[in-house]
């Protein structure tokens, strides 16, 4: 039984070669070939396990593409602008660029071009936010098959009982819908650990008021093997071309 074609696009996607928007772009540079070398175009179907050759200036381009690691402050919005608060993006300035940043770069308006949250971090929440060029990282980090961890500090008002905990750890729903099982910590009385795969609009704090606690802080420090590190509150730094979430 042969496999159904698809998209030449959504399966470049797939394998992480690039998001389907690039795909699409390169493929109207005459930057694709598939299949031993046939130029694709755009709409084209193609088996799931077709071989795709990416041009060397598509690689060069995606080479060019930035990513930024924010520590969002409290009372900013990932997105766009909301109810008189500002988007994250304001904040990536020169004058707020860490000065202990690895990558030696001079940062220019034009680096802004394009530069998107991969992620949301709530308004009233801090840490660690990912701004991106990237349809690559985009997808690895919020795509449908995503399953990268989340790590949370949270500071909580309440009584953490074992059976709160358990109940966090899986068991809940939200929306209707059953949660993915979560690796969650007590560090002391008022603190809990949260590492998370899946991101759910306001998600931990729901969760802990079914268990009877209230969030009263909560900071994301980790996504995936991409850690907040040192970067101090309100600045921001490049990713690191030898880090991988």
């Amino acid at each position: 039984m042969t496999e159904e074609k698809v998209r030449l696009s959504k399966v470049m996607a797939q394998r992480g070669i690039c998001s389907r928007r690039e795909a699409d772009a390169y493929i109207e540079k005459g930057w694709v070939r598939y299949d031993g070398g046939k130029l694709a175009e755009l709409g084209v179907r193609v088996d799931p396990g077709t071989d795709i050759e990416l041009d060397p200036r598509a690689r060069k381009q995606q080479n060019e593409v930035l990513t930024i690691l924010l520590n969002k402050p409290v009372a900013y919005v990932s997105g766009q602008a909301e109810k008189g608060y500002q988007p994250a993006i304001t904040l990536i300035t020169p004058a707020n660029h860490y000065a202990r940043d690895r990558i030696r770069r001079r940062f220019q308006r034009a680096d802004l071009k394009g530069l998107a949250p991969a992620g949301r971090l709530d308004i009233d929440s801090q840490g660690l936010l990912i701004l991106t060029q990237d349809g690559r990282v985009a997808r690895t980090l919020v795509g449908p098959e995503s399953r990268i961890e989340k790590e949370y500090l949270v500071r909580i008002q309440g009584q953490v009982s074992e059976q709160a905990l358990a109940k966090l750890r899986h068991g809940l729903s939200l929306d209707g819908k059953e949660l993915r099982a979560a690796k969650i910590t007590q560090l002391n009385p008022d603190q809990l650990q949260f590492v998370l795969t899946e991101g759910r609009k306001r998600q931990i704090r729901r969760m802990c008021e079914q268990v009877g606690l209230k969030v009263t802080g909560l900071k994301r420090v980790r996504i995936g093997r991409v850690r907040l590190g040192a970067l101090p509150e309100g600045e921001w730094r490049y990713l690191g071309k030898d880090e991988r979430f």
